[in-house]
């Protein structure tokens, strides 16, 4: 049985495709992908600085290879992500001298980038990550360039964008370290604040960046709860579990930490041995049991990657590293977690 037949009636199972993937190179992959998994979000074509280089200037041909796959297969399409700070085009932000554009012209700029991006796959793409990563851990406006010409009102504006460009398409907010309290705190009142304009928001993405010590399930669990309180979808978006010592405990993935490499930070380059396998195997189980308890409340469960080796986790937030974070080996094998995470799928009605 496959993962998408096990978690039918509970929630989508997706994964996060790479260029080779999408365009048909890794076989392998696409063989794992098609057997299970019934959602696909790109991991990195459809952000901003991929899709709009140059002003004025869309490239779209890996994109819509990205969204042809998912079609052939039948498979829920998400966009991601179409404003967020980081992997964002330099001139994005600046004037033909490098000065900050005004408030008006960066307004201007995000909406002719969403109109145009949501525009060409409308009816397509049923859902997109709008806006990524915009609350600190403490709970406060991350300081962007986006926040500081526009305000937080961009978070609103970039919402209503979409949703004119695609009234049917799904629309989230999506971000790391969720389980943290004040984070949660932060992403709850910047989502009750648009839910009281009238601001169509589907979804709360909950990045699943995990390690072996953080964050505690229970609060993962509180979070997920919160958010389902809310009455939107509640996703875990980029699940991925590092088998490897962080340098940073409650990191999250924070793109922003880059640490040197050193022996201590990389301690299994030929595997995992039989113990710590086991280790990193339960807590793996923990949390997709955690996510079938709360089926009911849970759309969707996306794995950041086909299989190990294509991990963004070798190179992030030590470069040049082992890891050993999804569900398939480096050969494309099923690791023993598919496994018992379908036997635990036929248990829970």
């Amino acid at each position: 049985m496959s993962l998408k037949e096990a978690l039918k009636d509970k929630f989508l199972i997706g994964v996060a495709l790479n260029a080779d993937q999408i365009t048909g190179r890794d076989t392998a992959g696409i063989r794992v992908v098609e057997q299970h998994f019934n959602s696909i979000t790109p991991e990195n074509c459809m952000k901003s600085e991929s899709l709009q280089p140059q002003e004025g200037k869309f490239d779209f041909a890996l994109a819509d290879q990205f969204v042809d796959f998912g079609e052939k297969n039948n498979m829920f399409i998400v966009g991601h992500t179409l404003i967020w700070h980081s992997q964002a085009p330099a001139w994005f932000f600046v004037d033909e001298n490098g000065k900050d554009v005004s408030r008006e012209v960066l307004i201007e700029r995000m909406k002719n980038h969403i109109t145009t991006v949501v525009g060409r796959y409308k009816g397509r793409v049923h859902g997109w990550d709008v806006v990524n990563e915009a609350i600190e851990d403490d709970g406060s406006f991350r300081k962007s360039k986006f926040y500081q010409i526009i305000g937080e009102d961009f978070i609103r504006l970039a919402f209503e964008f979409a949703h004119e460009a695609d009234p049917d398409a799904e629309l989230y907010y999506n971000d790391y370290s969720m389980a943290k309290k004040e984070k949660r705190e932060g992403v709850i009142k910047m989502v009750r604040n648009l839910q009281s304009q009238g601001v169509k928001i589907d979804g709360i993405g909950m990045q699943g960046h995990m390690t072996m010590d953080f964050p505690a399930i229970e609060d993962f669990e509180e979070s997920l709860l919160a958010f389902a309180d809310l009455g939107v979808k509640v996703m875990i978006t980029e699940f991925d579990l590092s088998a490897l010592p962080s340098p940073k405990r409650d990191a999250g993935a924070d793109l922003s930490l880059d640490y040197t490499y050193n022996k201590s930070l990389n301690p299994y380059p030929d595997g995992l041995p039989a113990d710590v396998y086991e280790k990193w195997h339960n807590r793996c189980l923990d949390f997709f049991r955690l996510f079938l308890n709360h089926h009911d409340k849970i759309d969707r469960v996306t794995v950041w990657g086909v299989n190990d080796g294509q991990s963004w986790r070798n190179y992030w937030p030590v470069r040049g590293r082992t890891d050993y974070p999804l569900l398939f080996d480096r050969n494309h094998q099923p690791k023993p977690i598919v496994e018992a995470i379908i036997k635990e799928a036929m248990t829970i009605n």
